[in-house]
């Protein structure tokens, strides 16, 4: 359910302000069954307000990721959203983006690879396909994986906050509301992790928001892998080759 109503205080006691990536597992989970019953800007405000000012919002621009940045932007509009610009996205993508960097007054902070996609192509061939895990786990860390890790070093967030969703394949089924990440060293929280396609359309509906479904990420080759980020096997990809 959107709601839009005066966002509620947290419901139980005050997490502490030290929250950050060395929470225990009881106290996330405790904070999981607090959070899931809150709406996903309930969520969003509590998450901000326990990053002692060093949120970060990371987007692809993927379809509805309109709905996660307008969240954000409606607790703290300069919040920074970390892109990272591999280079290798479609036209339709970059004229989102464009739009709603303008649109919602985005504080983009735009990290891209130490090479070009046209330099990497010429070097190493085209984007490996979903028969090559080995080659899409090097792609993902030469021209995905290297600039996240940049841009998180230097925002240095205490909290993360994604739209990963439950729903979007397996890896995810089994996250929740409020994760440790290991590695990048931040608390991940995903206000919208418990949506529908459905919610996240009536919240696009109900605020003029644009979505865009001409989306293609290349260093996943298909919706069901992961390029990285939210799984631990990237701690040993990324790196860009020494050839490059």
């Amino acid at each position: 359910m959107i709601t839009t109503n005066r966002i509620k205080d947290f419901p139980s006691s005050k997490p502490p302000a030290n929250i950050g990536p060395d929470s225990s597992v009881e106290q996330i989970a405790q904070w999981n069954r607090d959070l899931r019953e809150l709406s996903p800007i309930e969520i969003t405000r509590w998450a901000i307000s326990q990053s002692a000012g060093r949120a970060i919002v990371s987007t692809n621009f993927r379809p509805f990721e309109a709905v996660i940045l307008h969240l954000c932007v409606q607790v703290q509009p300069d919040i920074p959203v970390l892109w990272v610009d591999h280079g290798y996205n479609r036209p339709a993508t970059y004229k989102h983006a464009e739009e709603l960097h303008r649109r919602l007054g985005l504080n983009l902070k735009r990290f891209i690879p130490q090479i070009t996609a046209a330099h990497r192509d010429a070097i190493y061939g085209a984007v490996p396909n979903s028969d090559d895990e080995v080659g899409l786990k090097q792609f993902s860390a030469m021209m995905k994986l290297e600039p996240f890790e940049r841009g998180m070093r230097e925002l240095a967030p205490t909290v993360w906050i994604t739209a990963l969703r439950k729903s979007q394949n397996p890896n995810r089924a089994g996250l929740d509301i409020v994760t440790k990440d290991e590695n990048f060293g931040a608390l991940k929280v995903s206000p919208v992790f418990y949506l529908a396609d459905e919610a996240l359309e009536a919240y696009l509906a109900a605020f003029g928001l644009p979505n865009e479904w001409d989306y293609f990420d290349p260093a996943k080759a298909d919706e069901k892998r992961e390029c990285g980020l939210h799984v631990s096997w990237s701690a040993n990809y990324a790196k860009v080759p020494e050839s490059a």
